[in-house]
């Protein structure tokens, strides 16, 4: 196989890769009843006139399944972390003791769960978008390289490979929404 038709593999490869990569993420951030620090992830606080994400002024555990505390690292940032977990539309309710921010996660209802699943199928079809873009732009470098001399056999060999990435990074995204709906859909 020729050099530039290596490259080309592995831009698509890293491409396809990044979909998933952002994929994981997004799915990480769609709460399935469970406290999980990552919920927080879209949260940023005024820290002294900057915009600051929640995980750089302050530590966030998970004390049990359904708790998440934070704990912030200078005192009078207790309120502007309050008003910012409220004002983020995450449906929670922070309680301020003073010392930490405590965050019960509600259980979710049936309807909520479902458009939790909307949301996550969404995200994974986004994925898919990302992925077929990357094979298309896989195939249309590999005719750039037949007019410029690769042979028609190599030429169409390379784009049953570049299909073959296709589908198996497919494949991935379908088993994470998989795993994300038994987490969302069970009680």
């Amino acid at each position: 196989m020729n050099e530039e038709l290596q490259m080309v593999f592995d831009l698509t490869k890293e491409g396809m890769s990044s979909s998933i990569t952002h994929l994981a993420n997004e799915l990480l951030k769609i709460r399935a009843g469970k406290a999980s620090p990552a919920m927080l992830d879209r949260v940023f606080v005024d820290y002294y006139g900057s915009t600051t994400p929640l995980t750089q002024v302050s530590n966030i555990n998970t004390p049990d399944a359904r708790t998440l505390t934070i704990q912030p690292w200078e005192k009078n940032m207790l309120e502007p972390i309050e008003k910012a977990i409220i004002n983020s539309n995450l449906g929670l309710n922070p309680q301020n003791n003073g010392d930490i921010i405590m965050i019960n996660v509600p259980t979710l209802t049936e309807e909520r769960r479902k458009d939790l699943l909307k949301q996550a199928k969404a995200e994974a079809e986004f994925a898919k978008v990302g992925i077929r873009n990357a094979r298309k732009e896989a195939n249309d470098e590999i005719k750039k390289l037949q007019k410029d001399g690769l042979p028609e056999d190599s030429a169409k060999g390379a784009e049953d490979e570049v299909q073959k990435l296709t589908n198996t990074f497919s494949t991935k995204v379908d088993s994470l929404i998989e795993l994300k709906e038994k987490d969302i859909m069970t009680v």
